[in-house]
């Protein structure tokens, strides 16, 4: 087939062209290819994984709460197997439930302090660390309490989280601390709920000397 001048010219401009370019063309094109296949290979990964720790889940909701043997195993087998999935940080949460009940304290905090670091979802990071904090504060661990109640959370927990504080400073004796609390606790909680109505009644009772 002949070419004219022009289209000639274009030919030995592509030659040239892929000739200086060609390799680096190619390896560009590998890459995008090779990481278009992982990431759909990385989704289907993540689907199965979900589906997986979905079943687990649903069987560990289900589970009675005095069979704490089996709410362990497999609370433990979605934290181990399934981290990745937010089902693991829900259970976590329900295991310490579990655990604190029967009064393994020392495996409640473990699993309020992995969900609180590692949770898939803001909202059950918030509760591992109020629980959490909630802990320390009944084993009069205040520095630690504190120092839980100041970690990073969703805001929508602000004034559960203010409240507690609240509590915690009190008992440390610092009642102006306390007062400035509990009044950051009511700007944020429900002023018709029940809460805001107890941290009112906290703030009240500390009077106008705090």
């Amino acid at each position: 087939m002949a070419y004219d001048l022009e289209e000639q010219e274009q030919l030995d401009e592509i030659k040239a062209w892929w000739k200086r370019y060609g390799n680096w063309a190619l390896t560009a094109v590998t890459v995008v290819a090779v990481s278009i296949a992982a990431i759909q290979g990385w989704k289907s990964y993540q689907y199965k994984q979900s589906a997986q720790a979905s079943v687990i889940f649903q069987e560990l909701i289900q589970a009675n709460d005095q069979d704490v043997k089996n709410i362990q195993t497999k609370s433990a087998q979605l934290i181990e197997n399934y981290a990745s999935t937010a089902y693991a940080g829900r259970a976590a949460l329900l295991a310490a439930k579990v655990n604190y009940q029967a009064k393994d304290v020392k495996s409640a905090k473990a699993q309020l302090e992995w969900a609180s670091k590692n949770a898939k979802e803001s909202a059950v990071v918030a509760m591992a660390l109020l629980q959490l904090a909630g802990i320390q504060f009944e084993e009069k661990n205040y520095d630690a309490a504190l120092k839980t109640l100041d970690e990073k959370r969703a805001a929508g927990f602000a004034g559960l989280f203010a409240d507690l504080k609240g509590d915690v400073l009190i008992a440390q004796g610092k009642k102006a601390e306390a007062k400035i609390a509990y009044e950051l606790a009511l700007k944020t909680l429900d002023a018709e709920g029940s809460y805001a109505q107890y941290t009112k009644y906290k703030l009240e009772a500390l009077g106008d000397d705090a």
